[in-house]
């Protein structure tokens, strides 16, 4: 903890006070739309806007310059035009704020006229000892602080994942992507050209990040790699890291050059960097986040046998598929298991993996007996169920049939809640991780109601054998990492 609080970053992410340049009276302007969006995720500290003319912005007192402030702030954010960004980087200098978020563009990613002007504030932010994000970045999200710097509305919960990205928009559009989970950022960076704070740096941060179970990374270069190898094989024996890299082809290349100023390398040199870091890659942008969604919210394997539950036998054999595909094996049963299926699931039905139910008149038996039985199999390392409850509506014309609206609708409602409860608790139960997908959206109830226990539902059965395939590689990295330790100290030892 003390070195968390120690970092440089978390001044950044826990300002007590700001300084805003470049928000207005203009309500379309970049830096207003930014403004409006710290003060509409109810930042708690004070905010006090820099403006050469206007003596309100937003509601708030504006200053002329920032010593006319009433107080020393902690963190200095600015939308300016880019030559203007020396001076007032100059101006916090003299007045003794050591963070900043440089958002303005125009710097290194322009070329060369534009490196010497990144050189130049660096030099300034050296000599009064400024760490500072950017430039030609966003800024940050610390959603538990209730703290957004970005021009995007924060509209998710604060959640487990951890963001460092060389591309600030994807961090913005990600709020609204996680929020069709239920899930939400516990911190994201922006970091922009990297002139001084880049990802590796906020990888380490991230790492001792108390709110932060798992680490996701938007790379389009790494600039430091040795010290990312060094700092990620730290951070991955407690947390997982999964990173997207997209500047191993020529057109990736050329776009993170324009982007940020980054120069990328083959995608085999980072697909071996980020293996021997215990970096997880994906291969798109969302199975970046399915893959920390799982990451995030279950507990380690023992191994890669999954069983798969289901009662829609195209969706079964679509996951048993994707298994394969995706590096799992499909466990094979004991006999107790076969046999304690055999009591519940219809003749008509499959006992073998997957294990098709079809129907069922007792809905205990897919949310728990069959359930139970499977997590109780040695043999058993992760399960995967196709979540196909009825549907609220479904559930009330029925219930409707025998009873008035208003305890059909309590009557539906305890119905979800105690499935849902049953479902979630399985890990608890069992120890093992358990990951669901559907193709209904979380605005059904059931899915809603799992989702928010912690129970996590993808959208498709293939983009939860990936994650949960993810979730097995990382298992084994942390057994081979402990196997090490263990040699070294027995190696000692003798």
């Amino acid at each position: 903890m003390d070195r968390y609080k120690q970092s440089p970053l978390y001044g950044i992410m826990h300002p007590k006070s700001i300084a805003f340049w470049g928000a207005s009276s203009n309500p379309t302007g970049m830096g207003s739309v930014q403004l409006a969006q710290l003060l509409a995720l109810g930042f708690e500290g004070k905010v006090y806007p820099i403006h050469p003319k206007d003596t309100q912005v937003m509601g708030l007192a504006a200053y002329a310059t920032l010593e006319e402030v009433p107080e020393q702030v902690d963190l200095a954010v600015m939308v300016v035009p880019t030559s203007v960004v020396p001076d007032v980087l100059e101006q916090c200098g003299r007045s003794g704020v050591k963070r900043a978020i440089v958002v303005s563009a125009g710097f290194a990613e322009m070329g060369s006229e534009g490196g010497e002007l990144q050189e130049r504030i660096v030099r300034i932010a050296r000599q009064y000892g400024i760490t500072f994000l950017g430039p030609n970045c966003i800024g940050v999200v610390n959603p538990h602080m209730k703290l957004n710097t970005t021009f995007f509305p924060y509209e998710a919960s604060p959640g487990f994942i951890g963001i460092a990205s060389q591309s600030g928009s994807l961090v913005t559009q990600m709020f609204m992507h996680l929020a069709k989970f239920g899930l939400g950022f516990s911190q994201g960076f922006s970091v922009g050209n990297e002139a001084l704070v880049d990802v590796t740096d906020c990888l380490e941060y991230l790492g001792h990040c108390p709110n932060t179970k798992v680490i996701a990374l938007y790379i389009e270069a790494i600039r430091r790699g040795r010290e990312f190898v060094k700092v990620a094989r730290e951070v991955s024996k407690k947390k997982p890291i999964v990173a997207f890299y997209v500047g191993g082809s020529a057109a990736g290349s050329r776009a993170g050059l324009s982007h940020t100023g980054a120069l990328a390398g083959p995608d085999p040199l980072y697909d071996a960097v980020l293996r021997q870091s215990g970096v997880l890659r994906a291969a798109t942008i969302e199975e970046l986040f399915d893959m920390c969604y799982v990451l995030g919210s279950q507990p380690l394997p023992a191994g890669d046998r999954v069983a798969v539950l289901t009662h829609s036998g195209g969706p079964g054999a679509a996951a048993a598929d994707a298994a394969e595909r995706s590096g799992l094996r499909l466990a094979e049963f004991g006999p107790e298991t076969l046999e304690a299926l055999r009591v519940v699931v219809p003749h008509t039905a499959s006992i073998g993996n997957p294990v098709d139910i079809t129907f069922s008149r007792n809905p205990k038996d897919y949310s728990q007996v069959v359930p139970h039985a499977l997590l109780r199999d040695p043999g058993v390392d992760l399960l995967f169920i196709y979540v196909l409850m009825p549907m609220h509506r479904l559930i009330m014309s029925l219930l409707g049939r025998t009873s008035d609206p208003a305890s059909a609708e309590a009557l539906a409602d305890g119905f979800i809640r105690d499935q849902s409860d049953a479902l979630a608790g399985l890990v608890p139960m069992a120890g093992k991780p358990v990951v669901g997908a559907s193709f209904c959206p979380r605005s059904e109830p059931f899915i809603q109601e799992l989702q928010d226990r912690g129970f996590p539902v993808l959208s498709s059965p293939e983009r939860a054998m990936k994650a949960l395939a993810a979730l097995a590689q990382y298992a084994r990295w942390r057994h081979a990492v402990a196997e090490r330790n263990e040699k070294h100290l027995a190696s000692v030892a003798v």
